[in-house]
């Protein structure tokens, strides 16, 4: 559907030089992957797990399009969703997060697309589809996050929320999916300890920067979105109420510049 439309997409993989034969002739191949998080940190179950950071570079120096896009590896698109990727993209909008929808966990082929197309499913929570401007990826801060551990999803949303000019979230369209109605797997607690570790480091470097009035939500009453993001998977109370203090003095700034001006 997008080359019908005249939307030009390429497909990349960044892998591990064993991964190879498993890769469909349709994608690109980026450069080979060189390491992994169990590089970095001794695991009683050591996993080959990419870091986000050299999956995101690998796109990034592998493509020369204006938007990049990086997806969890079990989310599934509509058919129309480049389509509508670039529509949004016209708005102006630098950077957007498309939450996916839970269909039931009992389909297993191919041919069962069509019947998955056209069940609305239920909403996630999570962000797992992030689309932005490849001018952004230079500022990001990704430390050594590994992929397939929660903390990915908090450390991209912060990226784009940090940087991005015009964000937007849009969190009720169906234009992904995801097959199982499960909002939380578990996970290897030593990953998503080591995981939580990277976050906070990428959180310090990027602090200076940080606002949370670019959060999703933002524009609404304290209890509304302290209850909101303390509810959501992907946005740290922690770090919400650490921000608060710099909404107040943007305030406190603001209306001391009206007071002075009369």
């Amino acid at each position: 559907m997008a080359e019908s439309a005249g939307i030009k997409v390429e497909l990349l993989t960044a892998q591990f030089p064993e991964d190879h034969p498993i890769i469909p002739d349709y994608f690109r191949k980026a450069p080979d992957l060189e390491r992994s998080a169990a590089d970095f940190c001794t695991f009683t179950k050591p996993k080959k797990l990419p870091l986000l950071k050299d999956l995101v570079h690998r796109l990034y120096c592998a493509s020369d399009a204006p938007y990049l896009i990086y997806t969890n590896v079990d989310i599934a698109l509509q058919p129309h969703f480049y389509v509508e990727v670039a529509t949004r993209i016209k708005t102006g909008l630098d950077a957007f997060i498309i939450n996916r929808r839970r269909i039931p966990g009992h389909f297993r082929r191919v041919e069962e697309l069509r019947e998955m197309y056209v069940l609305r499913g239920e909403p996630h929570p999570g962000f797992d589809c992030f689309v932005f401007h490849r001018s952004l990826y230079p500022k990001f801060e990704l430390e050594k996050i590994c992929v397939g551990i929660p903390f990915v999803e908090m450390t991209f949303s912060q990226n784009l929320f940090c940087y991005a000019k015009n964000f937007r979230l849009f969190n009720r369209d169906f234009l992904t999916f995801h097959i199982g109605m499960e909002i939380f797997k578990e996970r290897d607690k030593e990953y998503v300890r080591y995981n939580k570790k990277e976050f906070w480091k990428a959180i310090e470097k990027m602090w200076p920067a940080l606002d949370s009035r670019r959060f999703p939500w933002a524009e609404r009453n304290l209890i509304y979105r302290m209850v909101r993001w303390g509810l959501h998977p992907a946005i740290p109370i922690r770090l919400a109420l650490k921000l608060e203090p710099r909404r107040w003095k943007f305030f406190a700034r603001q209306y001391d510049g009206q007071t002075d001006s009369k």
